[in-house]
């Protein structure tokens, strides 16, 4: 087993440290560690055509707020922040109050990622038919339908690993 020494989001939002028996449950497929981070890294590379960075973070902010993740929205939050993006939006977004969001492409963008994250049945013809209204392309369609995936798996791992951990420490 091999330990990446690369940043890695989940180890360093759940504080997962080696000599910690969930750490070293998670890297025993290190192959894994490292695709769930590339993942991201890809998913939230500013040479990413299509969906801004701003635009991706805040649909990723809002999938973990509405599951709720708080830990893990706080972190779209920071990055929101050294983005710079616009801080009322942020706080919407934050509220989930997408009615007050006043750019029809972030709006569209916002409302099918609440919908995903919500009512994935909802998900259908007509929601996808408000993004190509709003101005998006099939492949920002794709990206934002994988972007909401991969957040809602990266919820899902924190979880069961923030479970895992608190076991550990129990013992």
């Amino acid at each position: 087993m091999t330990e990446s020494s690369a940043y890695d989001t989940i180890d360093t939002l759940l504080d997962l440290k080696p000599g910690l028996m969930t750490h070293s449950t998670r890297h025993q497929r290190e192959k894994v560690v490292q695709a769930t981070q590339g993942s991201e890294d890809g998913l939230f590379d500013p040479q990413l055509p299509g969906l801004s960075v701003t635009e991706r973070l805040l649909a990723a902010l809002l999938a973990c707020e509405v599951t709720p993740a708080t830990a893990l929205a706080k972190v779209y939050q920071s990055r929101l922040e050294q983005a710079q993006a616009d801080p009322v939006t942020v706080q919407q977004v934050l509220r989930g109050d997408l009615t007050q969001i006043n750019v029809p492409r972030l709006k569209a963008i916002l409302i099918f990622t609440h919908i995903l994250i919500t009512d994935p049945v909802r998900a259908d013809k007509h929601a996808l038919t408000a993004l190509k209204d709003a101005g998006l392309s099939t492949p920002e369609v794709v990206t934002l339908a994988q972007l909401i995936a991969f957040v809602s798996y990266q919820v899902r791992l924190a979880a069961g690993l923030n479970a895992m951990k608190a076991l550990e420490q129990q013992a």
